[in-house]
Order: C-alpha cells, then sequence, then structure tokens
C-alpha cells in the first residue's frame, strides 16, 4: 500500500436501484478521510483470490464530510471482474484499500452557470458536484436520463433535494428525452456544460454543443474506459529487463502491476495521460483505445496508453 492509499472499513451497503449498490467506506483508523472537490474519483483495490483489481469510481458524497466516503456502482452486464466483485462479495465490515482522491472532472467555478448532462451511473460525479453548488449558491441545472426507471439510481431523492426547477429527469422506456438543442440555446454567457454517461451521450451532447457554436473549454466530459479484451502478448521492459505476460482479459497496466511494477496511473481509464508510455520497438500493431492521444501520436507508434491500450504481433517493448 503506497503512502497515499488508505485502509478503509465498509460502513454500508445499500441497494439503490436495480443493479445498482452504494458503498460508505470509513477508515479503519477512524481518521478523517482527505477533503475532495465535486467530480473527484477514487480507485478502490479489491483482493479476489490471486486477483487485484482496481477500478475507478465517482466520489458521490459531500465533499465537506470527511467522515466517509461514498460511492455507487453499477453491475455490468461484460463485467471485467470488478463491478461483479463489489456486488456479490463486499460486505459491511470488509475492510478495502482505496487511494486519495483525483480530480479529473472539476467544476470551472468561473462559470456563470453549470449545466450537467447524466446518463445512468454517469450520475455519481455529479452527486459531489451539486452539493457544492448549492451550499456555494450556485446556478446549476440537472439533465439526468435513465433507460427504465428501475435502474434509475437517485432519481426522485434528486428531485426532491433541490427541486424540479433545478433537476429534471427522463426515462426512455416512458418516452422522454433530453431536449438538448433547447437547452444549449437558452443558455446565459459563461455557461458551463459538462457530461457523464454513455460514450454516445458524450459524444451526442458535445457535437451538439459545438454545432450550437459552444466554445471547447465551455464543454467538460468524463470517460472511465474499460480495458477490452484481446489476443495474449508479452512485453519487453528495457529499463527493468524484464518481459512480462499480459492476458486477454487484463490490461497491460495491470499485467505490470501483478508483476510488481510499479507503473504510474491516475484514472485508470484511458483518459489523463498520466500512464503515458514510450514504445522502444514495436513489431506488429499497437491497438490504441485511449482518449488521450491525438490521432499523429498514434500514427506515430512512439506512445502508448498502458490502462487501455494492447498490441498485436511478434515484438513490442516500452520504456519502463
Amino acid at each position: 500500500m503506497s503512502q497515499t492509499d488508505f485502509s478503509v472499513r465498509v460502513a454500508s451497503v445499500t441497494p439503490v436501484a436495480e443493479t445498482i449498490k452504494r458503498f460508505r467506506f470509513e477508515r479503519v483508523d477512524g481518521e478523517a478521510l482527505p477533503i475532495f472537490s465535486g467530480g473527484a474519483h477514487i480507485v478502490v483495490s479489491m483482493k479476489d483470490g490471486s486477483v487485484t483489481r482496481r477500478n475507478a469510481y465517482s466520489l458521490m458524497s459531500d465533499p465537506a464530510d470527511p467522515s466517509g466516503y461514498e460511492i455507487s456502482v453499477a453491475k455490468a452486464e461484460e463485467s471485467r471482474g470488478g463491478s461483479v466483485f463489489m456486488h456479490e462479495k463486499v460486505k459491511v465490515g470488509d475492510v478495502l484499500t482505496i487511494s486519495a482522491p483525483v480530480n479529473l472532472f472539476s467544476p470551472d467555478w468561473r462559470g456563470r452557470k453549470h449545466i450537467l448532462i447524466a446518463g445512468g451511473i454517469g450520475i455519481t460525479p455529479f452527486m459531489s458536484m451539486m452539493a457544492q453548488f448549492d451550499k456555494a449558491g450556485v446556478a446549476f441545472e440537472l439533465h439526468y436520463a435513465v433507460r427504465e426507471r428501475a435502474r434509475g439510481a437517485y432519481l426522485e431523492d434528486l428531485v426532491a433535494r433541490y427541486g424540479s426547477a433545478r433537476v429534471k429527469t427522463y426515462v426512455s422506456e416512458e418516452g422522454t428525452r433530453i431536449p438538448l438543442e433547447d437547452i444549449l440555446t437558452r443558455q446565459p454567457l459563461g455557461t458551463h456544460l459538462y457530461v457523464c454517461g454513455p460514450d454516445r451521450l458524450i459524444a451526442g451532447v458535445l457535437d451538439a454543443g459545438r454545432d450550437a457554436g459552444w466554445p471547447d473549454y465551455n464543454l467538460h466530459a468524463e470517460h472511465f474506459l474499460t480495458p477490452p479484451p484481446g489476443k495474449p502478448f508479452s512485453v519487453e521492459l528495457t529499463r527493468s529487463g524484464k518481459t512480462v505476460a499480459v492476458g486477454e482479459h487484463e490490461s497491460i497496466l495491470e499485467a505490470l502491476e501483478a508483476a510488481g511494477v510499479d507503473a504510474p496511473y491516475l484514472c485508470r481509464g484511458g483518459a489523463c495521460g498520466q500512464c503515458e508510455t514510450g514504445v522502444a520497438a514495436c513489431e506488429g500493431i499497437l491497438l490504441h483505445n485511449d482518449l488521450f492521444l491525438s490521432d499523429d501520436e498514434k500514427a506515430s507508434g512512439k506512445k502508448i496508453m498502458i490502462c487501455v491500450s494492447r498490441f498485436e504481433g511478434q515484438r513490442v517493448a516500452l520504456e519502463l
């Protein structure tokens, strides 16, 4: 455990919707947890037999409350193991290791108003944001869409807490949709927009914002990509001299960690750039799955994001 990790006890596990549970963590030593800001996430380490899984989850509790952290976890239909572990194996009283909070999705406090657009479990980073906005008297609107009401975590709770003027909910099976064009065209200058949810929602909102004339610096999105499966391969590490096998259902980063190699990361989802690694040699194809590198950088074959990207071919050597 690093100096920025904490041992926490699971204080509560609460079903909040179909396939979604809320978990509250409190420090084992009884001390306060670090203060965080809205939009922050932590990495939860899960010891599952011989495998250690590490998943990033947005903090949804009140940033002003250091007594505990809360996250919500959706049980993924095609889980790589993390969400299934949280849903089926984590119980009240269990001890887990979590990282210190990291914020890659903080609100721009210069904004005159903040529009939050959430799809499904993408609601979680906005829970802590709204608590901060509300206390600070900052104008905001939440537009929250779910496929079906049974899977809509916190739908009624959010309307009750912040009012129907600030919280709008939409349920696909009931025929309601986010009126994106109307939202984008009626905001005062200086408004910032934030989106989190499925990739199609994020891409659609960002494209619509740009088409409506919104500057890029007023558009914000949070992506957490899941490392895709693929053919097994091995990576050579030029600095340590090690060769590490990467399985079909693990990322390069996960394989390195299992082999005792200390590799940098923050988001573990291909967005932040922290795990960017130089490619010393490549006899094959780098399969770039990240959102950080530019198209030119990907085409150069000189860099790879080891948290989500893969390789196919004869040989790849990384500068680690």
